[in-house]
């Protein structure tokens, strides 16, 4: 006699099949089982609906302020924010943890100044950022660079110091000059730890733009959630906090994180 299959195990077998064929429909079913309960104790009035609006609430407010233009207009504030301080952060980390991670003497100045300003959070510079430079691009500018600047340096430090010595030889060995090994040796095998530090800056830069913004800015989606407070807009919050939620996710989940298992697949074979 065959036993009867378990119901949950179709139903699992089913799902599995159906984001095997449909990626992306495996991204958005965690959160409906989120959404379902947000409805669901909104809908028996667990708390007071002006304290605690529901998901209809939330996309009828996404579509107003989208008609009107101003969640567009805050969020290409808030990206192109963090586009300019993520890429100077990036400009100056990456050679900089080269630096660090080839020359001993480097390593030996700079190494203990990095791990102190490390340890001084990007919030803690607002307020004297602001007798320096006031409510404005400035001081938001700033915080970002200052929180993808260590991410990128330490890990692209990681990676290079990774890297085999044998390999330095033997690039030495066949002639090659020192620039050539920096760019055929150390940075291909130190590529996987700068992604790595590139994508954990640009999550912290991301967070910190935001506090920045409920802080000193004029506009942004940090500006929006802060500004919404003030009217007791509970909805503007939280349609806020999905909007930055979602933006990120989507950003990691197609962009960041397959660079980050490509840039592994392809260069992350070397072990000391």
């Amino acid at each position: 006699m065959i036993a009867a299959e378990n119901p949950f195990a179709r139903v699992w077998g089913a799902y599995l099949r159906l984001i095997a064929r449909f990626p992306s429909v495996g991204q958005i079913v965690p959160f409906l089982p989120l959404i379902a309960l947000w409805a669901l104790v909104v809908e028996l009035g667990v708390f007071p609906r002006a304290f605690f609006p529901g998901p209809v609430d939330v996309v009828q407010s996404f579509i107003t302020l989208t008609w009107k233009g101003i969640l567009p207009a805050y969020l290409e504030d808030s990206v192109v924010r963090l586009l300019v301080g993520a890429a100077v952060g990036i400009a100056v980390g990456i050679p900089l943890g080269l630096l660090v991670g080839l020359s001993s003497k480097a390593h030996k100045a700079l190494w203990p100044i990095l791990l102190f300003f490390q340890a001084i959070g990007d919030i803690a510079w607002l307020p004297l950022l602001i007798i320096w430079f006031g409510f404005g691009l400035q001081t938001m500018t700033f915080v970002i660079v200052y929180t993808v600047l260590f991410p990128v340096v330490l890990n692209t430090v990681l990676g290079v110091r990774s890297i085999p010595l044998e390999l330095h030889r033997a690039g030495r060995s066949l002639g090659a000059p020192p620039w050539r090994i920096v760019t055929e040796i150390v940075v291909p095998g130190a590529l996987p730890n700068i992604i790595t530090g590139l994508r954990n800056g640009l999550g912290y830069g991301w967070r910190a733009l935001i506090a920045a913004e409920m802080i000193v800015g004029t506009s942004g989606i940090g500006f929006l959630m802060f500004d919404s407070r003030r009217a007791g807009s509970v909805v503007e919050i939280l349609l806020g906090m999905i909007v930055l939620g979602l933006l990120w996710y989507a950003v990691d989940a197609l962009i960041l994180a397959p660079l980050e298992r490509a840039t592994g697949q392809r260069w992350g074979l070397v072990a000391r």
